[in-house]
């Protein structure tokens, strides 16, 4: 069982690679606006995507001027050089459309990252700068009934969390 989802788990991966690509290199670029300038890169994370605010600011590498953003904080501080990364399974989730479309108001730039879901539902997916999508609709193993279980969605939101850093550090590079 655990060779096939390494083996479905890292087709995923090359799947997220080849198709959000240039989405992960922007990304990057309108993030390290933050981090070059005087902003902070706030970071908000819903349901197990914690996973990845944690690892970017509670790590062994912490992302420079990460800082996790709670439901309750405030846009008093809050200033046209800080920068959102929205981090949540699906692109439907209620939290992160309300923290998109505030963002969008105050025309505050951000990243997301979600698996799209059916335009139908209320989504963040069009009030993005820029949004990577991890077309994970589903879990990647079957079970005897016919059903799909092992869904990853926070280890491919780490997969293209650490796509976002490693492009961000080479810019950084590029201006020290």
């Amino acid at each position: 069982m655990l060779k096939m989802f390494s083996t479905q788990l890292s087709g995923l991966f090359k799947k997220i690679q080849d198709k959000e690509e240039l989405a992960i290199e922007d990304s990057a670029r309108l993030l390290a606006q933050a981090v070059i300038g005087s902003g902070k890169l706030y970071i908000l994370a819903t349901n197990e995507m914690k996973a990845i605010a944690y690892e970017a600011t509670e790590s062994q590498e912490p992302l420079r001027k990460g800082v996790i953003w709670r439901a309750d904080d405030t846009f008093d501080n809050i200033s046209e050089t800080d920068r959102f990364l929205i981090v949540s399974r699906y692109s439907t989730d209620k939290e992160a459309v309300k923290l998109g479309k505030r963002l969008a108001e105050k025309r505050i730039p951000f990243v997301a990252i979600s698996t799209v879901l059916s335009e139908e539902n209320e989504s963040f997916v069009h009030l993005a700068d820029v949004h990577i999508d991890l077309s994970l609709t589903k879990g990647l193993l079957p079970d005897e009934e016919g059903n799909r279980f092992g869904f990853p969605a926070s280890m491919a939101a780490l997969f293209v969390y650490y796509g976002i850093r490693f492009t961000i550090e080479e810019i950084l590079a590029e201006y020290e």
